[in-house]
């Protein structure tokens, strides 16, 4: 059976984090028992980590991990390596917020062998107009920076095939803000096989968002300028 690692960084979500792992352990289980649920304490400063240490008991293919606080994009990075170190065959990535469903994933596990990468496309969102409106503004961006279409370049949505992700991983930077959005650029670039398919994406569940406008705003200047340092890299 396919080795599946679920990866999903936290950053106080004590709110959320035993719904989040109550709704994604079955996944992990329904695809064998060396497959993982990897929840990523991103430094939190409420009891996040201690909650995911309780369900272990309850929760066998849970492992948590906690590392320094970093953002969203380094967490990520630090997911994919352990997953990949692992012996990982594909590895998926959601986020800690409940804005996605776990219902969703099996169509998803469906096309595994046919393409490098399958992520979800938030055609319907209900998580504000600042958030779509930001995205747009990426895709252009992206458009501008290096040339290619992209759909939705940073849903918290996506199976990867192991080792499309080992070979192209290493071009992304330690602790790099956008990973994800990076990722799906790199796999744009290469002309790898990726599917998009909806999905939907709710408001947050609960908790607060650690993101704002002006987050946002100082992290897309960041990136502006990291992805015309990091286009020549990755053409």
């Amino acid at each position: 059976m396919d080795k599946l690692y679920i990866i999903i960084p936290a950053y106080n979500e004590e709110e959320n984090i035993r719904n989040v792992v109550r709704d994604w352990h079955p996944i992990a289980q329904k695809h064998g028992k060396d497959s993982r649920l990897v929840i990523i304490d991103d430094g939190s400063k409420d009891g996040t980590y201690e909650i995911l240490k309780e369900c272990c008991s309850e929760y066998p293919l849970l492992t948590p991990l906690t590392k320094p606080n970093g953002g969203h994009g380094a967490t990520v990075l630090y997911g994919y390596q352990y997953a990949l170190s692992q012996g990982a065959e594909f590895v998926f990535q959601t986020d800690s917020d409940g804005q996605t469903l776990s219902s969703e994933f099996e169509e998803f596990w469906k096309l595994r062998y046919d393409y490098d990468m399958v992520i979800g496309n938030r055609c319907s969102r209900e998580d504000g107009f600042s958030r779509v409106f930001v995205t747009k503004v990426l895709k252009l961006v992206i458009c501008l920076c290096f040339g290619v279409k992209v759909t939705d370049a940073n849903t918290p949505f996506r199976l990867m095939q192991a080792g499309t992700l080992k070979k192209y991983l290493p071009l992304i930077p330690d602790g790099f803000n956008l990973s994800n959005v990076l990722l799906s650029v790199i796999y744009a670039k290469k002309k790898l096989r990726v599917k998009y398919l909806p999905i939907t994406f709710r408001p947050r569940q609960g908790g607060e968002n650690s993101i704002n406008i002006r987050k946002i705003t100082g992290i897309g200047m960041r990136a502006v300028k990291d992805f015309c340092t990091i286009r020549k890299t990755i053409s």
